[in-house]
This record gives C-alpha cells, sequence and structure tokens, in this order.
C-alpha cells in the first residue's frame, strides 16, 4: 500500500457562521446547495459576482447549527467583508475560527485509513473538528479543519506520516485541481471554464445564488470556450500569468506550477489547432504538453 500523508495547509482558514439565518443566507448567495451540508456530507462552493465570474470558492461544512468554511487565509477578512455586505438584517454572524488550522491526509485510501468513504464530501468528526473527503475529487484525499496538535496527533495514530504543504501541492497539480485565487482569476473567471460543474461545486437545481442567470446561460448555450487543466512542463517552469503561445498567437496562459507541472487556462480551439497541426505549444522558453483531466466531462477538453 503506498504511502499515507498529511500537510498542514498554511493558506487555508475557517471561517464560522453561526446564528438561526445562518444556512438559509448562505444558501442564497453560493453556487452549490447548503441543505446538503450536514454532519455527514461537505461540499465545494463558489460566491460569484453578479455577472457571473468568479469572486471566492471554499469549502462549506456542517458544524452543528453552523456552518464552516474552509478558505484562502490571505483572502478571509475579504471574504467576511463581502458575505458581510449581503447580511442585511439576516440573524447569522461571521468571523474567523482561530482555533482551528486546516490540514490535508493524501495518499493511497487516504479516505479509508481515516474511516470514511471514498466519496466526494463524505465527512466526520475528527480531532475536534471535521475530517471530509475533497468534494471535488476522492482522489485529492481528506482536509481536517480541526485544532492543529489534535489533529496531527490524531492522524500520526492513524498511521499518516508528515510531509510539507508543497507535498500536497504536487499532489493537488497532478491531479490538475485549483487553488483557490492562485490558479482562478477574481472576477474575471468563468466557473464552468475553472471546472466547477466537473467538481460538484454547481448546483443547477438549487434555485438562485449571485450570477445564477449567467452560470445557466453559459452551461445550456454551450459558450465554454477555455478549460482549466493540467500541463506539463518540458523545459523552464514558467511563472504565473504567463502566456500560453501556438505560433505567435495566445492559446492560454500559465498558473501556478511546481517540478514541471503546472495548472493552465487554455483556448479549447488553440487546443484543436495544436493537435491537428503538430505545432508546439510554448511558455516562455518550455514547451507545453496539455494532460486533460479523466474525470472531465466528455468533449470538455478537445
Amino acid at each position: 500500500m503506498g504511502e499515507r500523508r498529511y500537510a498542514r495547509l498554511n493558506g487555508r482558514a475557517v471561517l464560522r457562521l453561526a446564528g438561526a439565518e445562518a444556512r438559509p443566507f448562505l444558501q442564497n448567495l453560493v453556487t452549490n446547495d447548503i441543505d446538503r451540508v450536514g454532519a455527514e456530507t461537505a461540499v465545494y462552493a463558489a460566491l460569484l459576482t453578479p455577472q457571473g465570474k468568479y469572486l471566492f470558492d471554499f469549502f462549506v461544512l456542517g458544524d452543528g447549527q453552523d456552518l464552516l468554511l474552509e478558505c484562502e487565509a490571505a483572502r478571509a477578512a475579504e471574504l467576511i467583508k463581502r458575505l458581510s455586505v449581503y447580511r442585511l438584517r439576516a440573524k447569522v454572524e461571521i468571523a474567523a475560527l482561530e482555533s482551528h488550522a486546516v490540514l490535508a491526509a493524501f495518499g493511497e485510501a487516504a479516505a479509508q485509513g481515516l474511516e470514511l468513504p471514498a466519496r466526494p464530501g463524505a465527512a466526520r468528526g475528527f480531532a475536534g473538528g471535521i475530517a471530509f473527503v475533497d468534494p471535488r475529487l476522492a482522489a485529492a484525499g481528506v482536509r481536517i479543519a480541526a485544532p492543529l496538535e489534535a489533529a496531527a496527533s490524531a492522524l500520526a495514530a492513524a498511521g499518516f506520516t508528515e510531509a510539507e504543504t508543497e507535498d500536497y501541492d504536487r499532489w493537488r497539480l497532478a491531479l490538475g485541481l485549483p487553488d483557490g485565487s492562485r490558479d482562478l482569476e477574481v472576477e474575471r473567471t468563468v466557473p464552468l471554464e475553472a471546472n466547477f460543474e466537473e467538481l460538484n461545486g454547481v448546483d443547477f437545481h438549487k434555485g438562485c445564488f449571485v450570477g445564477q442567470e449567467v452560470t445557466a446561460r453559459t452551461r445550456y448555450r454551450g459558450l465554454v470556450k477555455k478549460r482549466l487543466m493540467r500541463v506539463d512542463v518540458e523545459g523552464p517552469l514558467p511563472a504565473p500569468d504567463t502566456p500560453i503561445l501556438l505560433g505567435d498567437r495566445e492559446a492560454g496562459v500559465i498558473r501556478s506550477g511546481a517540478d514541471g507541472i503546472a495548472v493552465a487556462m487554455l483556448r479549447l480551439e488553440a487546443l484543436e489547432r495544436a493537435e491537428a497541426s503538430g505545432e508546439p505549444l510554448t511558455a516562455g522558453e518550455a514547451r507545453i504538453h496539455p494532460v486533460p483531466p479523466p474525470w472531465a466531462k466528455a468533449g470538455a477538453a478537445t
């Protein structure tokens, strides 16, 4: 059996939404169905602009009557501020949960090692907090929002060895998963271009959310023209925001990357032209080799 590892995700934080109206408040705002969230289920969701562009993405966990948002630490205060704009008279309190850190447990059968079914979003209480299978993709492993020392001790007792944040970053890059605003451009990225439908991040049956009409129209009219996906890099790793070229025409842009693997936003028509012509994609001094994810919708990456 492959090694099971865990790492603290230093770039992540936890917010608590408390109050009698916390659930309906969030339900009316975000892309996924908050009614599904409970002691055994977590979801992946986003808050969009009214024009349907990405603002924040996060994992939503159930903690009794309260909700926890596992989000980017650097933008947590900004997320609180944005949610507070919508609060008006709703009976909900929004604050950082300073007692909790975020960790990722990954490797072969990581969910099984923590007594969780290998189902995206499966959750349970763990070390004074919550452990949940990544709602986007079970292969990504298990995320834990809990007090750091208790979580690390429980993970070690379950047979997981400590790793670095960078080790988990390579794991998620290999799967083609985005990492918040490192890969999704604020007020520019269209969520369906970032695979939100394939990664269980949007529910088209839940009813209204901010940006819902534009998102639904993008889906039903087949307006997705770009896709976020893994690329293998032959040569020096380009910096984030480096343009990807097909000849002298821009075909996409590099986002985050490490050790010869990156996530990039690529134009689908450019991929088709590159495949038909055999002409290479380049970024800086490197050649770029797209690796469409096996979990993508049929036809999404071709």
